[in-house]
């Protein structure tokens, strides 16, 4: 069977190229699974949990005194959540169901037991003799288990299965092994889904369960295995490894469905029609300018999309650490940032809330841009002849036309919002410029200071333009060394800064500075 690069559903070895997780997934093993603990993963949409549980299970069927149960609640109808009866009893026809082509005579024994079905007491009284008959170590894994997370019966099913967890610790009971709940929302914190007013957030029946401390994203050397199974079948094709898996996981972060993406636009997009197959680092940047400015409808994007619209706290949230830049601590415990944990949104950098990948925060970006130019407070522009010089941009003159369109339109606007939104309002004035052939993106911020700091790239040259609040000449110092700084990064001599300054005295001026062996040329507005 031809093989692919897969972005939809399950990804299967005989079926598709994949990444070596084995290291991850023994771990998980030896660490979890051996000590029979039970535990979730987590994960947000299309980050590749079902694969996840499909290369655990394998590992797990390995073992010779392990017996796995795994099952799925996707698609199952309401009236499974009617009652304890109908929950029990639906439960067992899950397993009966899935269990019926592998081993039927496993199947007949769950069918027989779903009709005994009373309540929960029948239910654990089964589990009771069935783990007991078993003489092995039982998994259960359930995927999918998000919808059921709403029901109070699954919270009392979940209860059960802790109630006979803690007895089988004082050898008062037999029961599964190991429980594996595989979904978006964490099962711990399922008050807060359920009633997101409350104070007690955690008081939930799988406050038993272990932490994952695996971390389940590619790193940039595992990328090199998905890239070695593909060159297994095209030997004559060449691909630069390390440079090229790095570069992936520069925009991705290592996000598992958006490096698979990726992988299949260069194959069978970029490649497709051109003699030379071999893959260039030129072939990501131009699957990375695909993914964000092609056009693309995915629904990972739309559900990011639909959680920011939807909820207003989110939305400031997101904005203020990707356009304000914002510290934000990342505490779980918190709504907001559990939340934009959850969908996958921001990712743990040093204790700190970061956009989760490159690619989100230009989709993102994006949204903020359309939400803004939306609102009337931004009048659309349109590229000038000026605005380049040949092949290249002259952000000079960008700038200089920036800070005239700024003094015309803004000039009496409401001081608190145009503080707020000066920086999108770059952005939003850049967007047309740039687009289809460079995009931007938001460097780390050093120090305290309330700065963005933008790498641009167009036409395979980069620009570093520091974006800042005008607070006073101290500051202004420590911008420029830190500008300097990230100049020294990109190997870079000149660099470029927009200063906002909201004081009544201020001037629209413009300034070139040499700082060090830098060139730093400066418009204020």
């Amino acid at each position: 069977m031809k093989r692919r690069f897969n972005d939809t559903g399950l990804c299967v070895r005989n079926m598709h190229y994949m990444v070596d997780t084995s290291e991850q997934m023994n771990t998980v093993f030896e660490q979890l699974i051996e000590y029979g603990e039970y535990f979730s993963i987590l994960g947000g949409r299309q980050f590749g949990k079902t694969t996840t549980i499909l290369e655990l299970s394998n590992i797990i069927r390995q073992k010779k005194n392990y017996f796995l149960i795994k099952t799925s609640f996707e698609g199952i109808g309401d009236n499974m959540y009617i009652n304890e009866k109908t929950f029990s009893k639906g439960f067992l026809e899950i397993l009966y169901y899935d269990s019926k082509r592998k081993d039927k005579k496993l199947a007949e024994e769950f069918r027989l037991a779903s009709e005994k079905m009373v309540n929960f007491k029948t239910l654990s009284n089964f589990i009771t003799e069935f783990t007991e008959k078993k003489r092995k170590k039982i998994v259960l894994i359930i995927d999918e288990v998000d919808k059921s997370s709403n029901s109070q019966i699954f919270l009392h099913f979940l209860g059960m299965l802790r109630d006979k967890y803690l007895l089988r610790n004082s050898n008062e009971d037999s029961t599964f092994h190991s429980v594996i709940l595989a979904g978006v929302h964490d099962i711990k914190t399922i008050k807060l889904k359920l009633k997101p007013n409350e104070i007690k957030q955690l008081n939930s029946p799988w406050n038993i369960a272990t932490e994952l401390n695996v971390d389940l994203h590619f790193k940039a050397e595992q990328i090199v295995t998905m890239l070695n199974d593909f060159l297994s079948e095209h030997p004559n094709v060449h691909i630069s490894k390390k440079e090229i898996s790095e570069k992936l996981y520069y925009y991705t972060s290592g996000y598992p469905y958006l490096v698979s993406k990726m992988c299949k636009i260069i194959y069978e997009k970029i490649i497709k029609n051109r003699k030379n197959k071999n893959w260039y680092l030129e072939d990501v940047e131009d699957a990375f300018k695909i993914i964000v400015y092609g056009g693309y409808e995915m629904t990972l994007f739309d559900s990011i999309a639909k959680n920011l619209q939807n909820d207003d706290k989110l939305y400031t949230f997101i904005y203020e650490i990707l356009i304000e830049s914002k510290d934000k601590a990342y505490v779980t415990s918190d709504r907001i940032v559990y939340i934009a944990k959850t969908h996958a949104i921001i990712r743990d950098k040093n204790k700190k809330c970061k956009i989760h990948n490159r690619i989100f925060e230009q989709r993102i970006y994006d949204l903020m841009l359309s939400i803004m130019d939306n609102s009337g407070h931004f009048k659309s522009i349109y590229s000038e002849n000026q605005y380049y010089k040949g092949d290249d941009i002259d952000l000079e003159y960008i700038l200089l036309r920036f800070q005239n369109f700024f003094k015309e339109n803004y000039s009496h606007t409401d001081k608190k919002f145009i503080e707020r939104q000066a920086r999108l309002i770059f952005l939003s004035y850049l967007q047309p410029i740039i687009n289809g052939k460079g995009f931007v993106f938001k460097e780390p911020v050093v120090g305290s200071e309330r700065k963005m700091d933008l790498a641009i790239t167009y036409n395979e040259k980069r620009y570093v333009i520091e974006l800042k609040i005008w607070r006073g000449q101290k500051y202004h110092e420590t911008g420029l060394i830190q500008l300097n700084d990230y100049l020294d990064i990109y190997s870079l001599r000149k660099g470029y800064l927009l200063v906002f300054d909201f004081n009544k005295n201020k001037q629209f001026k413009k300034e070139t500075i040499k700082f060090k062996d830098k060139e730093l040329f400066a418009v204020w507005t």
